[in-house]
């Protein structure tokens, strides 16, 4: 039977607050990662209820304490994923009640959630449709001077070559010209039979998939994070997302797609730079673009920055 806790005569050891002898140095983060629960994420309009896998840390500035009070983080943090949906203000909030309850040991707070965003997407052409998976995560800082909120995803796309699609071309003029020399005319059915023959296309280029990973900072008053809205300007900047449900028709469309969009990762990078600048209420923005290759046994990519003074830095150590 377990005992009441008015019957406990001795008070239980608190090791994490005990005081040290000596000053041991301060640390600059301390905390948990990889804690997975349900999170609800204010996305536009929509609020998003995903599994999150969450890192959350506090700074210890007093050299003698032995460590911080970990229990009261992970209860802060369960009590708050099941009352509140997480928006950029809401998680300002959060960080703030985190150095509430450190306020004797920290001066800053870190908070970042990762998740999958499930998305429907439809069908090129065909009425069809399926779901996509992005990833996502939401983070703040929080301290004396600094009010951060961040949003990162992912999206995943197919890049036709230029170059290689210049030299198919060049293949297929050279294998025309072989085949209809000796003609002294050439009728448009001849040359329509030819084009839909294994002869006529004798090069494709190459593509792959590849992706963008996406940075921006909002305002810490913004009341949702636009997740789905900018997942979809991404997309339409690219033009060839990867797909869900594809039938023939569907594939044809985004062949098509692919011809009329060749794209180096500079390409790449420049379009969503573009896209992104044109996009209100982002406060800065980083974009890494990265193409899988399929003629090389390396990747290729490309980084670019909004350019903000002391803001987000293209940075080719991250991952």
């Amino acid at each position: 039977m377990k005992a009441e806790s008015s019957n406990i005569e001795h008070p239980m050891p608190d090791i994490a607050m005990r005081s040290l002898e000596h000053d041991h140095g301060t640390l600059d983060w301390v905390g948990m990662r990889e804690i997975r629960l349900p999170v609800r994420v204010q996305d536009g309009a929509e609020i998003c209820e995903v599994v999150g896998s969450v890192q959350m840390y506090v700074d210890l500035l007093d050299p003698k304490a032995k460590g911080i009070h970990m229990s009261r983080l992970y209860v802060l943090l369960d009590e708050a994923t099941r009352s509140r949906t997480f928006s950029p203000a809401s998680l300002q909030q959060f960080l703030q009640e985190m150095l509430d309850s450190h306020s004797e040991v920290s001066s800053r707070a870190y908070l970042e959630m990762s998740f999958e965003r499930p998305l429907r997407r439809s069908s090129l052409v065909t009425d069809h449709a399926g779901w996509g998976s992005y990833p996502g995560t939401i983070r703040g800082i929080r301290s004396t001077t600094d009010r951060i909120v961040e949003m990162c995803f992912t999206v995943k796309y197919s890049s036709t070559c230029p170059a290689s699609a210049a030299l198919a071309r060049q293949s297929i003029q050279e294998q025309f010209e072989q085949d209809f020399e000796q003609s002294n005319t050439v009728e448009p059915k001849h040359v329509k039979r030819w084009l839909g023959s294994t002869q006529g296309i004798v090069a494709t280029p190459h593509g792959q998939r590849s992706r963008a990973d996406i940075t921006v900072r909002l305002s810490e008053h913004s009341e949702n994070f636009p997740l789905t809205e900018l997942i979809d300007r991404v997309e339409n900047s690219l033009a060839t997302p990867v797909q869900t449900a594809v039938k023939r028709e569907d594939e044809q469309e985004f062949a098509l797609l692919n011809g009329q969009n060749p794209m180096f990762c500079e390409d790449a990078s420049r379009r969503l730079k573009q896209s992104l600048e044109e996009t209100a209420g982002l406060l800065d923005f980083l974009v890494r673009v990265e193409h899988f290759e399929s003629l090389h046994a390396h990747n290729v990519a490309s980084w670019v920055a909004k350019g903000v003074p002391g803001g987000l830095q293209a940075n080719p150590n991250s991952t």
